[in-house]
């Protein structure tokens, strides 16, 4: 794929017809959220992660917060109605969603999991996400991010 090339999420998107925009950054391999932003002057509280968890019963969730926040895991298993989660493996990443880990996107998984974004995204015009591949991030509207999901706003972190 080329340097600045659509990506799943990006396809998808434009396919619903969701308004975003997409913002390139030099990145060779997986870098933290917190110094991409950083190194991009974006506000933290705006900026979002997403995680992927497993529950007991071996269904996967998907979970975007703030990218400084940490997931609390009980608050996390409660908005998806199950009684524990964990989050994966970092090498179960890519199998499972088909992303990398620091690109991987709510947006165009191989599968759609259930989603819970934290409550804190609905604050915000637009928020801050990995455009699914290292080096790109997409920029919209949470309420347009709902319409594509199968996905919930609740409280997940600590």
């Amino acid at each position: 794929m080329e340097k600045n090339g659509k990506t799943n999420a990006m396809r998808i998107l434009e396919q619903k017809g969701i308004p975003f925009r997409v913002q390139y950054y030099d990145c060779e391999a997986f870098i933290d959220a917190i110094h991409i932003a950083d190194q991009l002057g974006q506000d933290y509280e705006s900026s979002f992660k997403t995680l992927v968890a497993v529950s007991k019963t071996g269904a996967h969730y998907v979970f975007v917060l703030p990218i400084a926040e940490e997931l609390d895991l009980k608050k996390a298993a409660k908005a998806v109605g199950e009684k524990a989660v964990e989050l994966i493996h970092v090498r179960e990443i890519f199998p499972l969603t088909g992303y990398v880990r620091g690109g991987c996107s709510p947006v165009g998984m191989k599968k759609q999991y259930f989603t819970v974004i934290d409550e804190t995204a609905q604050l915000f015009d637009e928020i801050i996400l990995s455009g699914g591949r290292i080096g790109a991030q997409l920029w919209l509207n949470p309420m347009d991010l709902e319409k594509v999901l199968e996905c919930k706003f609740a409280d997940i972190t600590q």
